[in-house]
């Protein structure tokens, strides 16, 4: 009987079709058209002044400027809202009311009286450096209408006619070929079949493929790279071991999710307010405190809305209008009346920095003394949306830091003896933390 070679390339070439046709229906499905994008509605336009009305551009950067502390266009604040005050009072009045409330007040005014009482007799600050003129911009820009949201605009998640139809051709050109590659794998096994066929009856026989010692067993037989292997796993395993042991307890990176969303990119960054202005007990204790909401409502008792420029991709306007009704909620401050309600709620903030019981760590030592920069510990918080554990806060980092940072003599009566002792004997100008005793166990752990 003739013997032959393998017959089943013929198999591998239907084998390799197949896997073209995969790849093309892959290729195929990753381009998906994608919807065609809406044009914006155009913004609606706000009517032009009549003439000697004042300029509402002009008036804007007034009222931010002057007015925007104690009152809003649309919302009752320390003052009440202002857009369309000049129906309700005549220009006259307003004139004198702006250069000088108390004086209209105290003249017994009707207006003015009943004015200061409805907003909780708060004083309004006076503006004589106001002109008419600047006035009258300031009410241009009150007096201009509410901005509606634009009309004809589909809706989020809206499917068009051409998207549709578009997936509609996706979903019949892949079933298309979801029906070939299963017609080609039938073929395969009819090919293979005929061809076993018309080998056994011209007497054809194919060669057996030879039999060859398993991978396993071949290994098992080889005793030096046994030792070899068994050596390298050894290593590996110690390795990662030691540094999984090493990990337990360093939380860096960690960005838990507090109950209201505090953006250090806007108050820090942005607004550039001054790390200590909130933990203001870290300059005189040996933690720098979790800051009272009441804090908080030094600023926020008049801010209830963000800028439109403070939103990014991640978080937008409303949800960050939202944070601030939260804390509202915590502290029990009515927006409307501007007035406590006594009704609190406590706010269950997630620590995030965590040193070992074991660890002293003393702020006030750091920060007034050593003059030390908050963001040399906790990283660059001002850009941080969400805040987060910066650097690992273990023992060799703390050590590195003492070894690298001289010891602040200016204004330390403290250490003067001592720093003159240890320069002569070290023969430097400068201390190190280390050199002064920074790494003496007892200083960090008692």
């Amino acid at each position: 009987m003739k013997k032959v070679g393998n017959h089943n390339s013929i198999s591998r070439i239907l084998l390799l079709s197949l896997a073209v046709m995969l790849t093309f229906s892959f290729t195929s499905n990753a381009q998906t058209a994608a919807p065609a994008a809406t044009p914006a509605a155009p913004a609606a336009a706000t009517a032009a002044p009549a003439a000697g009305a004042g300029d509402p551009v002009k008036g804007k950067e007034l009222f931010n400027t002057n007015c925007a502390a104690c009152h809003k266009l649309d919302a009752k604040s320390t003052g009440p809202a202002l857009r369309g005050v000049k129906e309700k009072h005549e220009m006259a009045w307003i004139y004198k009311w702006v250069h000088n409330s108390s004086e209209v007040i105290k003249s017994g005014d009707a207006t003015a009286v009943k004015l200061f009482a409805e907003n909780n007799k708060s004083v309004m600050t006076a503006f004589p450096q106001l002109s008419e003129g600047d006035i009258d911009n300031i009410i241009a820009y009150t007096s201009t209408p509410k901005a509606e949201p634009a009309v004809g605009a589909a809706p989020p998640g809206t499917v068009t006619a051409a998207s549709e139809g578009s997936e509609i051709s996706n979903n019949v050109v892949l079933g298309a070929l979801a029906v070939v590659m299963l017609l080609l794998v039938v073929m395969l096994f009819m090919v293979n079949s005929v061809l076993t066929k018309v080998a056994k009856a011209n007497g054809i026989e194919v060669a057996p493929k030879e039999k060859r010692t398993p991978i396993w067993k071949a290994f098992a037989q080889n005793q030096f790279l046994v030792l070899v292997t068994s050596i390298f796993l050894l290593l590996a395993s110690g390795y990662f071991v030691y540094g999984y042991l090493m990990q337990i307890g360093v939380d860096q990176n960690y960005e838990p999710i507090q109950p209201i969303h505090y953006s250090h990119r806007i108050h820090a960054g942005s607004n550039g307010i001054n790390c200590k202005y909130c933990h203001s007990a870290a300059r005189v204790s040996k933690n720098a405190g979790i800051p009272s909401l009441n804090v908080c409502m030094n600023c926020h008792k008049n801010i209830s809305e963000v800028s439109d420029t403070t939103a990014t991709p991640d978080h937008s306007k409303a949800f960050y209008d939202g944070e601030i009704a939260k804390l509202y909620t915590a502290v029990g401050w009515d927006k409307a009346t501007q007035k406590y309600t006594g009704k609190t709620q406590p706010v269950k903030w997630v620590r995030i920095h965590n040193l070992p019981d074991f660890v002293y760590f003393n702020h006030s030592q750091h920060v007034s003394v050593a003059g030390v920069e908050c963001q040399t510990c906790h990283g660059p918080v001002q850009e941080f949306e969400v805040m987060k554990q910066f650097f690992p806060l273990t023992m060799g980092w703390c050590i590195d830091c003492h070894r690298k940072t001289d010891v602040k003599m200016e204004g330390n009566e403290y250490y003067a003896k001592i720093h003159a002792e240890l320069s002569k004997k070290y023969g430097v100008d400068k201390l190190t933390a280390a050199q002064m005793g920074g790494l003496e166990c007892g200083k960090c752990h008692y």
